[in-house]
């Protein structure tokens, strides 16, 4: 059995958050004496000392330092396990956030969420529209119950749904697509503008295919770069499913480069914490894995979806 509980943690670490234990008392409601006595037992059971007095503030030893991150781990599970009790006993989850990065086609994420209200009239929907590491970094917080993208970070439960082919288009005349005949060079490129998303979490590069446009322009968002695009402003790599329709159309064409004028992105759907997925969260799970299955291909097919396809789910085709 462990020698030492939680509560004694917890009193560490508010008497450091305080400074001492006077503050410390105030902050959680107790009086000094009983703190200063949870703090010296926990220093006399484990045979250490975890605090030192410097100037007027009581600060952690270095091995107090050590200890007490992993113990704010033990609390913080602590916290998350009471809170899951919580959800658990009431039965019934009233809110469900959902995080899709703008990579994947959103126009079957809504279908779903549409046909998914129908069974959950009560059930309100979050829905962040997010880019490269956003995504993820909700999902590792907590913020969201699910995530839909291509970068899934290491210790969560993914189920892979397709993906997306990102093609380099321009407006058709723009000067680089008009010339006909001429594969273009990384020289070409360098000296046009090019519009790319911004990773707005950590300012990284999203999925913009080559980087080095000496008048690249940043933008928080694919519908935004697509409008500059249309304008004849600049080229970008976007995804298949956006810029389909356009392409079809003759509004856009697509770049003839030596290589790398398309390439393929996948995309899974995780869990946020399988422990607290109710029966909403798993019937959305569902839900949306057969809605992006719909649109596969069979084995050994050259079945590639038409446009309409692409954009209504996003091609899972042979390429």
């Amino acid at each position: 059995m462990p020698k030492v509980t939680l509560e004694q943690w917890r009193m560490l670490k508010a008497v450091v958050d305080a400074g001492g234990f006077a503050k410390a008392a105030e902050n959680v409601h107790k009086s000094p004496s009983s703190i200063n006595h949870a703090v010296q037992k926990l220093q006399q059971q484990l045979g250490i000392s975890l605090l030192e007095v410097r100037g007027r503030r009581t600060e952690l030893t270095p091995v107090g330092e050590v200890l007490l991150r992993r113990a704010e781990r033990l609390l913080n599970e602590a916290v998350s396990v009471e809170d899951l009790a919580e959800v658990l006993g009431s039965g019934i989850q009233t809110e469900l956030c959902l995080a899709v990065d703008q990579l994947v086609p959103s126009a079957i994420v809504i279908d779903v969420l549409h046909a998914f209200s129908g069974q959950f009239p009560s059930m309100r929907v979050k829905l962040h529209e997010t880019v490269l590491e956003d995504g993820p970094a909700l999902l590792e917080s907590g913020e969201v119950d699910l995530l839909i993208g291509p970068d899934i970070p290491p210790g969560f439960l993914a189920e892979p749904l397709g993906q997306v082919r990102m093609i380099c288009v321009a407006h058709p005349l723009h000067p680089l697509a008009l010339r006909p005949g001429l594969q273009l060079s990384i020289r070409d490129l360098r000296h046009s503008r090019q519009v790319v998303v911004r990773d707005s979490s950590r300012e990284n590069w999203a999925h913009g295919g080559w980087l080095d446009s000496d008048q690249r322009w940043t933008v928080s968002h694919m519908e935004t770069a697509l409008r500059i695009v249309r304008t004849g402003f600049a080229f970008a790599w976007l995804p298949e499913c956006l810029v389909g329709e356009y392409l079809d159309r003759g509004a856009l064409a697509t770049l003839p480069l030596q290589a790398g004028s398309t390439y393929v992105v996948p995309f899974s759907l995780a869990f946020g914490d399988p422990d607290r997925s109710g029966i909403a969260v798993l019937k959305l799970v569902e839900m949306l894995t057969a809605a992006f299955a719909e649109r596969v291909p069979a084995p050994g097919s050259a079945e590639v979806p038409d446009w309409s396809s692409m954009a209504h789910c996003g091609p899972r085709a042979l390429l």
